[in-house]
């Protein structure tokens, strides 16, 4: 490694975590200050609110990362240019294509430590925050679990089992409910194709319902649809239900072709599983605008500026981010365009800005 290179790896890695740790310490502060009551109502002690946060760490940082790639960017490229130390190395022949090199490949790294992130650390880490939040804190009882990408749950009815849950919409898609006695024997059987939450409480469709009694064959009922009496409500499944944000990418995608196998809807999941190919992208994209940004003149930027312009940037880009990602959960746009949504705005933006730079 040449001396140049050396010393922007080592002044960029520097304001790269100086930035990231201000932001982590900024996201843990709000984080808390918005759990704190939840905290103190259920008793928490401070050795859980230490471990809920630690564990949450992980998908902070892979949250804020691009952010501060593109942050760092921009001070660090603005820094040197307001020092003229650019108009020095241009001086000596070095072109700003080739003083950006190391910026960008500590980017494709960061990119690929998002991935890493993603696919196997916070999935574990989240899930274990949760347990923390719902089990430990707030004292819910777990009563299922979520096996072989299907739900299972001890209900005060029996044992239920459900193909998936939404949370957004509380509907169940594939039920099962076993019905059973003290003893612990079969006394019934319950199939629905699916089930809502209505005015409070579970309207099944399509059903067949099988009584069993001893020494006699089951008794068969169809049902186009009735509302059930299912002591659960939707927040006790919610409890069991797996996220997609503790979910990684290969997991996600067993889980959506088990659905589609099954002739379920899985739009919203597939829409969700380009989203954790296209968000580590990010940090490339970001730090290329951020390069362009802050060497398009000579004596521009300084660490205000810097902060100032990444602040806007990194907002602007989670707004369209989120929007194009609402607009293919709705089924507005397709799953791959709507995740990749952001990244080609963006990446258009980043074409605009190359050849607007003064080498």
């Amino acid at each position: 490694m040449k001396i140049l290179d050396r010393y922007l790896v080592t002044e960029y890695l520097r304001n790269l975590l100086f930035i990231t740790a201000s932001f982590l310490c900024l996201f843990l502060i709000i984080d808390f200050f918005e759990k704190i009551r939840m905290f103190l109502s259920n008793r928490a002690t401070i050795v859980q609110m230490g471990s809920y946060f630690l564990f949450r760490m992980p998908m902070i940082i892979s949250q804020i990362l691009p952010a501060a790639v593109l942050v760092a960017s921009l001070v660090t490229c603005g820094t040197l240019s307001k020092h003229s130390e650019i108009t020095a190395m241009k001086a000596n022949g070095i072109s700003l294509y080739r003083i950006a090199l190391p910026i960008l490949v500590i980017a494709s790294l960061i990119s690929a430590l998002v991935f890493f992130l993603g696919e196997w650390i916070t999935p574990h880490t989240n899930d274990r925050a949760e347990h923390i939040r719902l089990i430990e804190v707030q004292k819910q009882q777990s009563m299922g679990s979520f096996k072989q990408d299907q739900i299972w749950y001890r209900g005060q009815k029996g044992i239920y089992n459900f193909r998936f849950f939404d949370a957004r919409t509380n509907t169940l898609q594939g039920i099962t409910i076993h019905y059973l006695d003290r003893q612990m024997n079969l006394t019934g059987r319950l199939d629905a194709e699916r089930g809502e939450w209505k005015q409070g409480s579970w309207l099944f469709h399509n059903i067949l319902i099988a009584r069993f009694e001893s020494g006699q064959f089951p008794v068969l009922t169809k049902l186009k649809q009735q509302v059930i009496d299912l002591p659960e409500s939707p927040a006790d499944f919610k409890v069991v239900q797996k996220d997609v944000e503790v979910m990684g990418y290969f997991e996600l995608k067993r889980y959506i072709e088990k659905l589609q196998s099954e002739g379920y809807d899985a739009s919203r999941y597939i829409v969700d599983l380009h989203g954790k190919t296209a968000f580590p992208w990010v940090s490339i994209i970001l730090a290329v605008i951020g390069v362009s940004f802050s060497l398009r003149s000579e004596r521009s930027g300084g660490v205000a500026q810097g902060i100032g312009a990444g602040l806007i940037i990194g907002f602007s880009y989670w707004l369209v981010y989120a929007f194009g990602m609402s607009l293919g959960r709705s089924g507005i746009l397709t799953p791959i365009v709507a995740a990749w949504f952001a990244n080609i705005v963006f990446t258009v933006a980043a074409m605009i800005l190359i050849p607007r730079i003064r080498t």
